[in-house]
C-alpha cells in the first residue's frame, strides 16, 4: 500500500532534549529551543480525553475514510448489477475483498478492487488504487438511507448525464481524484507527497479520518506538558498547554438576554475567529496556497477563500454550487455577532446541541419568535421550523441536503427581481414567487423603500449596468456590511475604471479585512501595470499570505526598470510566494496555466512555454492551456504552429466561446479573414454577455464593409454592458464616420462621464462639439 499510516502507540513520549551543561554558564548562550511538533495519534490522546474520545467515536469525522472492511463497506456488494447510460456494472466480493465492475480510463469494463470507504451517511463512496499512488472516487456510490426514505439503493452522482471515459468528470480522471479533491479534509496530518517530475504521489497521513490533531495540531507538546503536570515539573507553556492552537470552552452561559431585548447578546468580548476559521478549512470553498497547513495561524495564510462568484452563489448571496458553509456565515448577522460554530455544534460528536426549535430558541426568545404570530404557520408543522425559513436546504450529490448558513429573513421579492431561490417557494412549490412575495408583505409589511439588498447590487455590477459602481462602492465602503461582501463589490468594480473607482480600491486595500484587501487588489487587473504599483505596492509585505501573493500576481507585469531595487525585491518576493502557491497544486494542470500566463505577462517565454507543456503533459485534453500556448506563439509570430493547437482545443471543447475567439483572431492575423467570420461570430452567440467577443465580432463586421451590422452588434453589447469604454468609444466612432453627429455625440458624452480626464475621450468629444482640429 501505497498511503502509509504514521503508528501511534499508548507509551509515545517526545524525544528528549539534549542535555546542558550547567556547570558554567555564558550570557551568550542560546536559550533552549522547545521540541519539534510531531503528530501523535488519536490513540495517545484518549488516554487522558476519553470523554471526547467516546463523543467522537462514530460521527462523522471517524468515519471519514475507513479501510474496506466487512464492517465499514456499507454497500451491497451481493453480485449486484447497477446500470447507467448503457454501463452496466457489477459490485461483488472475491477472497473476502470488495469489487466493483465497470468502465475504466479506456472505456473498457475492468474489475478493480475497493480501497477505502469515504464516507457514511447520507452517502457512501469508494476509493480505488491506481498506479502512480492515485487514488479515484467511485462515481457510483451507495445511498446509505433507509428504505423508507428512498435509500438502500445503488446510485451515480451524475444521473442525469452520461459521463464517457474520456469525459473530465469520469470517475478516473483529474477531477475525481482522492489525493487532490478530498484528501486534507478526509485524514489528519495528510501530506499529499506528490512527484511532479514522476507525476506520482507517495501520500501520507498520521490518522485515516478525521482525528483530533486534525484541529488541534501536532500534540506532541501538548503530550510533554501534560507529563511535567503529571510528574509535578515546572511546567512550560503554561497558558497554551503545549498546543499550537487553543479553542475556548463551550460556556452555555455566553449568551445571555436582557431585560426587554428579544435576542441574546454574547457577554464579555468577540473573541479571534480561531474557531470558526479552524473549521472553515474544509468546511469552505477555497484552494491550498500552500504545502503544509499550519494551526492556529489565519485561514488566509494557507487557502485562498473564493468570494461570492457567479455560478458558485446566488446574486443575493445564497448557496448555489457546493460552497460548504463558511462563506455563507460569513454574510450571516450571526457571524457579526460573534456566534462560533460551537455554539451550535457540539465539536467532538458533530451533533446539534439541541433539537428543532429548541437550539435557536436558546438565543431568540421561544415566546417572541416561537409562535405562530411570526412565522404564521401551525404549530410543529415543518414551516413552523425556524431552520425551514432562515436556512433553506439544498441537496447535493443527489441525496445529500446541506443548509444554508447564511441565516437569513426569506426575501420571495428579491426571487422576483433577481430569480433566486426562497424559503417560502423552496416548500410551496406550486406557487409562484409574486404569490409568496404577496404573503411577506402582508404579514410583515412593506419594506424600507430605497434601501437595496447586496443581491440586488451586485447583480447589477455583474451586469454592467449604469451607475452600478457607485452603488457597488456604496456597498463596498459600508464596514456593517460583511467582509465577503464587500470584497465581492471591489472586485465586480474592474468592470467600471474610472478615478472613483481608483479610489474606492484605494480604500479597501487599506481595509482591516484581509478578504476585503484581497477583493480590491484583484480589481487592479482594470488598471495599466505601472498605476497599479503605485496603487498595491505595499500589499507585498502584508502580513497575510493570500494578500501577498495576490498582489504578487497583479504587480507581477510591472516593468523592473522603473523599480528600484528595494522595490524590484518586495515585488519578487510575492511573485515568487505565488509561484510556490500554485506548486502547492502542482497536480493540477491549471496550476501550470496560471504560472505560463505569469511567465507570459513577465516576457519570460521559454518559461512560460515549459508550463503549459507541463500542463498538457498532467491533461492532454485541457484545452486552456492550448489557447494560451497558442497565444504564447502569437507573442513569438509562430502562428503557423499555434492553428493545430487551437483546432485541436476545438475537437475537445467545441462549445467553448474562448476557443472560437482566438482561432478567429489567428486566422484574421494569418490573411484567411473568411474563414475568421464565422468563427468570431460563433464566439459571441455562445457568450453573448462577453463584451470582448462582441467587441471583436462588431468590429470585424465593419472591418469587411458591414457597417451597420456591426453597430448593431456593438449596441447589443452596449445595452448588456453600458459603461464599457471601449464600445462606446467605437460606437462614437462608426456613428461619426457614417454622418451621425448627434448619436456619435450621446456616445462620446457617457464617455465623458465616465472617463473625463482621458486625452482620447476629450479630444473626441471636443471634435464631435465642432470645437477641436476636424
Amino acid at each position: 500500500m501505497i498511503i502509509v499510516g504514521v503508528a501511534a502507540t499508548l507509551d509515545w513520549s517526545p524525544s528528549p532534549s539534549p542535555s546542558r551543561d550547567t556547570t558554567e554558564s555564558s550570557p551568550y548562550e542560546p536559550e533552549e529551543k522547545p521540541s519539534p511538533l510531531e503528530y501523535v495519534g488519536k490513540e495517545v490522546c484518549s488516554t487522558c480525553h476519553s470523554k471526547q474520545d467516546q463523543l467522537w467515536r462514530g460521527s462523522h469525522h471517524d468515519l471519514a475514510m475507513q479501510e474496506a472492511t466487512e464492517t465499514s463497506v456499507l454497500g451491497d456488494f451481493n453480485n449486484t448489477i447497477f446500470t447507467h447510460f448503457g454501463v452496466s456494472s457489477r459490485f461483488f466480493k472475491r477472497e473476502n475483498k470488495f469489487f466493483v465492475q465497470t468502465d475504466g480510463p479506456d472505456g473498457v469494463l475492468t474489475d478493480y478492487e475497493i480501497s477505502y470507504a469515504f464516507g457514511v451517511t447520507p452517502l457512501q463512496q469508494y476509493l480505488i488504487e491506481f498506479p502512480g499512488g492515485r487514488y479515484q472516487a467511485l462515481g457510483i456510490a451507495w445511498d446509505t438511507r433507509s428504505q423508507e426514505e428512498g435509500g438502500q439503493r445503488w446510485f451515480h452522482l451524475y444521473p442525469d448525464e452520461k459521463i464517457a471515459h474520456d469525459d473530465e468528470l469520469h470517475w478516473t480522471g483529474p477531477n475525481q481524484n482522492w489525493n487532490y479533491m478530498c484528501s486534507e479534509c478526509h485524514s489528519t496530518n495528510l501530506r499529499k507527497n506528490y512527484d511532479l517530475a514522476a507525476n506520482h504521489y507517495k501520500t501520507t497521513w498520521t490518522d485515516m479520518n478525521v482525528a483530533c490533531e486534525a484541529c488541534h495540531g501536532p500534540g506532541s507538546r501538548h503530550v510533554a506538558w501534560a507529563q511535567e503536570k503529571q510528574q509535578e515539573e515546572q511546567i512550560s507553556q503554561p497558558n497554551q498547554k503545549g498546543l499550537e492552537v487553543q479553542f475556548p470552552l463551550f460556556n452555555d452561559k455566553a449568551w445571555q438576554f436582557t431585560a426587554q431585548g428579544n435576542t441574546a447578546k454574547r457577554t464579555g468580548q468577540i473573541g479571534a475567529h480561531t474557531e470558526i476559521e479552524s473549521c472553515a478549512r474544509c468546511h469552505s470553498r477555497r484552494a491550498n496556497i500552500t504545502d503544509v497547513f499550519e494551526h492556529g495561524k489565519p485561514l488566509l495564510d494557507t487557502h485562498l477563500v473564493s468570494l461570492l462568484e457567479q455560478g458558485l452563489y446566488h446574486d443575493d448571496g445564497q448557496i448555489q454550487d457546493e460552497v460548504y458553509v463558511y462563506g455563507s456565515f460569513l454574510q450571516s448577522k450571526m457571524y457579526q455577532a460573534g456566534v462560533t460554530c460551537g455554539d451550535c455544534h457540539e465539536p467532538h460528536g458533530l451533533k446539534l446541541r439541541e433539537t428543532g426549535n429548541a437550539l435557536c430558541t436558546r438565543c431568540h426568545r421561544s415566546e417572541h419568535f416561537d409562535t405562530q404570530t411570526h412565522h404564521f404557520h401551525q404549530a410543529g408543522s415543518t414551516g413552523a421550523q425556524c431552520v425551514e425559513c432562515h436556512m433553506p436546504s439544498k441537496t447535493y450529490m443527489v441525496v445529500d441536503p446541506r443548509r444554508d448558513h447564511s441565516i437569513r429573513v426569506p426575501r420571495p421579492d428579491l426571487s422576483v427581481k433577481l430569480d433566486t431561490p426562497n424559503a417560502c417557494n423552496q416548500c410551496h412549490e406550486k406557487q409562484t414567487t409574486q404569490w409568496a412575495a404577496d404573503y411577506v408583505r402582508e404579514w410583515y409589511g412593506f419594506r424600507k423603500q430605497g434601501t437595496l439588498h447586496y443581491g440586488e447590487v451586485l447583480k447589477a455590477g455583474r451586469a454592467g449596468e449604469s451607475k452600478a459602481d457607485l452603488a457597488l462602492m456604496k456597498l463596498a465602503e459600508e464596514t456593517v456590511n460583511s467582509g465577503i461582501v464587500r470584497a465581492s463589490a471591489l472586485f465586480l468594480l474592474r468592470g467600471y475604471p474610472s478615478h472613483k473607482m481608483v479610489e474606492a480600491l484605494k480604500a479597501g486595500m487599506k481595509d482591516k479585512d484581509p478578504l476585503v484587501r484581497i477583493g480590491a487588489v484583484r480589481a487592479l487587473n482594470a488598471i495599466d501595470p505601472q498605476h497599479r504599483y503605485e496603487l498595491g505596492a505595499h500589499l507585498l509585505n502584508d502580513p497575510i499570505r493570500a494578500v501577498r501573493t495576490e498582489a504578487g500576481r497583479q504587480l507581477a507585469s510591472v516593468t523592473q526598470s522603473t523599480l528600484t531595487s528595494s522595490q524590484q525585491k518586495d515585488l519578487n518576493q510575492a511573485v515568487d510566494e505565488y509561484i510556490q502557491s500554485q506548486l502547492a497544486n502542482a497536480d493540477r494542470p491549471s496550476s501550470h496555466l496560471n504560472l505560463g500566463i505569469l511567465y507570459a505577462e513577465r516576457g519570460k517565454f521559454q518559461k512560460a512555454e515549459e508550463a503549459y507543456h507541463t500542463s498538457l503533459r498532467l491533461d492532454a485534453a485541457f484545452y486552456p492551456a492550448l489557447v494560451n500556448l497558442a497565444d504564447l506563439y502569437r507573442l513569438q509570430k509562430r502562428d503557423k504552429e499555434g492553428e493545430p493547437l487551437l483546432r485541436q482545443a476545438l475537437a475537445s471543447a467545441p462549445n467553448d466561446a474562448s476557443v472560437h475567439h482566438a482561432l478567429g483572431l489567428l486566422l484574421i492575423r494569418t490573411g484567411q479573414k473568411s474563414e475568421a467570420m464565422p468563427a468570431l461570430k460563433r464566439a459571441w452567440e455562445l457568450q453573448p454577455d462577453s463584451p470582448r467577443y462582441g467587441y471583436v465580432y462588431g468590429v470585424a463586421l465593419n472591418s469587411f464593409g458591414k457597417r451597420e451590422k456591426a453597430i448593431a452588434i456593438l449596441e447589443d453589447v452596449s445595452h448588456r454592458h453600458p459603461n464599457d469604454h471601449q464600445i462606446l468609444f467605437t460606437l462614437s466612432t462608426l456613428y461619426r464616420d457614417q454622418g451621425n453627429r448627434k448619436v456619435a455625440l450621446q456616445y462620446a458624452k457617457r464617455l465623458m462621464s465616465l472617463s473625463p480626464q482621458d486625452p482620447a475621450v476629450q479630444q473626441l468629444f471636443q471634435q464631435l462639439q465642432g470645437t477641436g482640429e476636424q
